[in-house]
């Protein structure tokens, strides 16, 4: 499924429900070994599809560490991303030479609980939302977008990004674009000014990706 939202030069793989086979390689034990095991199935499915990613850029036993924001650490000369939900768990890499940064994200397909929209977007946005065809969780997705964007957004920067710093449109035909509220930030491919994206609705979720292409 979330392959159809990428480009063809990422790899991905995903999963619904459990893997009884997903494991976790001895690097990687480090960051889950006082979690609770809701915390600790979840974490062993993202490592688990992301080498499963990986190995089709030909790095399959590859130990994925966290960062200092528990963000992936992925091989040199790879850019990707990993989202779990309810259910569902994916990750979605591409060589660095293809793309420069990659965010996907996955949520339930259901109406943001009472009190969040406010909290995760500007005023534009909501008038956006209400002109959107009825029976949609446009909600949802706006939030999964605004996700995908902070995934793509964090390798570039090194800096945090919050709900409010980035005003996402989105086309009902099943692209977004975000723009920067403030000024063009810097980042390791120049100065950024927004993103593009893809999303879709399938098996009870909304999917989200953004990819920053290379050159």
């Amino acid at each position: 499924m979330i392959e159809r939202i990428l480009p063809e030069a990422a790899a991905s793989s995903e999963v619904f429900g459990d893997d009884p086979h997903a494991r976790l390689l001895p690097g990687e034990e480090q960051y889950v070994a006082r979690a609770v095991e809701k915390r600790r199935r979840e974490f062993t499915l993202a490592r688990s599809c992301a080498r499963r990613a990986l190995g089709d850029l030909g790095h399959p036993d590859f130990a994925v560490h966290s960062g200092e924001r528990r963000e992936p650490l992925w091989p040199r000369g790879v850019v990707g991303s990993i989202t779990h939900c309810k259910d569902y768990c994916a990750a979605a890499v591409a060589p660095a030479t293809e793309m420069c940064s990659l965010g996907i994200d996955a949520e339930t397909d259901e109406a943001l609980p009472d009190g969040v929209l406010g909290q995760v977007t500007v005023e534009r946005e909501r008038e956006l939302l209400a002109g959107l065809p009825a029976g949609t969780n446009w909600d949802r997705l706006l939030f999964s977008a605004k996700e995908s964007v902070y995934k793509a957004w964090f390798p570039l920067t090194g800096r945090w990004l919050g709900f409010e710093d980035a005003f996402v449109r989105i086309d009902p035909s099943g692209e977004f674009r975000a723009e920067l509220i403030e000024a063009p930030a810097p980042s390791s491919v120049g100065e950024l000014t927004g993103f593009s994206g893809r999303f879709r609705f399938e098996s009870g979720l909304v999917i989200t990706a953004v990819t920053v292409f290379s050159g």
